[in-house]
């Protein structure tokens, strides 16, 4: 099962800097996985010592937020498309 996965640029440095991936995983727990798997270091940027996603990061299955789903639960499908999205902050 192929996912595709939307990298920022921040997080690229570990991807060899693509910003498209494909990876695999039934849920976005697995595809934290996968995505470490591939590109070793990316998880710690990713998610916390608890294996949640970093509150400064904002995850999207198909332009859904994971928060609004299931979050790190929230299942994948062949072909579903994963974005990887900081958050911005100013004023």
């Amino acid at each position: 099962m192929a996912v595709k996965v939307l990298v920022p640029t921040a997080l690229q440095k570990f991807t060899n800097n693509q910003a498209t991936l494909e990876c695999s995983g039934s849920n976005i727990s697995e595809l934290f996985e996968s995505l470490e798997e591939s590109c070793p270091g990316i998880k710690s940027r990713l998610c916390d010592e608890a294996g949640k996603p970093r509150r400064f990061l904002n995850l999207y299955v198909n332009s859904e937020d994971i928060r609004f789903l299931e979050g790190t639960e929230t299942v994948l499908k062949d072909g579903d498309e994963v974005s990887i999205v900081p958050a911005v902050a100013g004023g």
